[in-house]
């Protein structure tokens, strides 16, 4: 008996440098893991699912390659990515192609420019993360805000995210460029400006792993910086190369991670599975891999392999994730994407006393408006 040809989805991750390589790594081991636990359950139909997996390297450009060699090889839908750039790319060009794409960890509100019917999202929009950032930082007494940043659509948009929450509050946000200004250099400057809180939209582990240290340093012989409060909004120190690099530094460093409060019966033994193949905790991010292999296998199974079917399952897609039901919405035509319209979100920690545990900070519900 012949086998019946594979379901082939086309999987996106950054895997080499510049890319952040650990993000794609436990982004890899989510898909990887529903993808055979699919194929142990009898497959799509009794067929196989295969992923075509290619590394972007955060670079766009190549990602475009990938998707148009995707696409090629009969891939009926793609998964993944984590950088919103790149994301951004990889949207545009499955959308012209006419291929599904369900993006998995970018977060930026315009993955698209304009409305995409193929392209859906588990990750929260930047613009509902970033502020329930905000409120915890106004919350804490901090109003005025400094950001060292790169030049970047995403750290652009995220800038603009916090200085439009909190300046209806009387906050005010400054920019230092962190390519023009080495780490000591932005320490003083810091001091002078007399911000409350720093926080870090650059990339890691350069310049913010420096930029860290620096102002930790900066701190210990200048008073003005004693309670200044570093933060990373991206989750830079959800990873354990953060810890690894910095020490009790990265310890007290708020950001970002896509969890509940509590995690599910589902998400308990998925995180046991993930650790196994991960060798160490794994991040939100391998539940998201993990989660857009399920959503995805569902639309499969209940609406075809063919792509028109993939795309056209979105609004009805009902599935239950590692982190909640997954559905789909928009609320109006011009709407970039299909979202999940309520992904859990937190603010956590590294707790000072034991930087190899997380403190949640915050619990809030991401919720999609344009």
């Amino acid at each position: 008996m012949s086998t019946p040809p594979a379901v082939r989805i086309g999987v996106l991750a950054p895997l080499s440098r510049p890319g952040w390589t650990e993000a794609g790594r436990h982004l890899l081991a989510g898909l990887e893991l529903a993808a055979d636990e699919v194929a142990a359950a009898g497959g799509i139909g009794g067929r196989p699912l295969e992923l075509l997996v290619r590394d972007t390297a955060a670079d766009p450009r190549r990602a475009e390659e990938a998707v148009d060699e995707l696409a090629a090889l009969g891939a009926v839908a793609l998964a993944g990515e984590y950088h919103s750039v790149v994301a951004r790319a990889v949207a545009a060009r499955a959308e012209t192609l006419g291929l599904p794409y369900l993006c998995s960890s970018a977060v930026i509100d315009a993955l698209t420019d304009a409305p995409a019917e193929r392209v859906a999202r588990l990750a929260p929009a930047q613009s509902t993360g970033w502020r329930l950032y905000a409120e915890f930082l106004l919350a804490a007494g901090h109003t005025r805000l400094a950001v060292a940043t790169e030049p970047s659509a995403y750290w652009t948009a995220g800038t603009r995210i916090l200085r439009e929450h909190v300046a209806p509050r009387g906050g005010t946000v400054t920019e230092f460029d962190a390519r023009a200004l080495e780490p000591a250099a932005l320490a003083d400057a810091l001091a002078a400006d007399g911000a409350t809180a720093l926080l870090l939209l650059t990339g890691f582990p350069d310049p913010a792993v420096g930029l860290v240290g620096a102002v930790r340093r900066a701190a210990r012989r200048d008073p003005r910086l004693a309670d200044v409060l570093i933060g990373a909004p991206a989750g830079q120190p959800e990873f354990a190369e953060w810890a690894a690099l910095l020490g009790d530094e990265g310890a007290g460093v708020p950001f970002l991670r896509y969890l509940p409060a509590r995690p599910s019966p589902l998400g308990v033994r998925v995180e046991a599975a993930l650790r196994e193949r991960l060798g160490a905790a794994p991040s939100f991010v391998a539940f998201e891999g993990y989660d857009t292999v399920a959503v995805l296998a569902e639309a499969l199974r209940a609406n075809g392999t063919d792509r028109e079917a993939v795309a056209g399952a979105w609004p009805r897609v009902a599935v239950e994730g590692t982190r909640g039901e997954i559905r789909f919405t928009r609320p109006s035509a011009s709407a970039p994407v299909w979202q999940w319209s309520g992904p859990p979100v937190q603010v956590a920690d590294r707790d000072p006393a034991d930087p190899t545990r997380f403190r949640t900070l915050l619990v809030g519900q991401a919720s999609w408006s344009e």
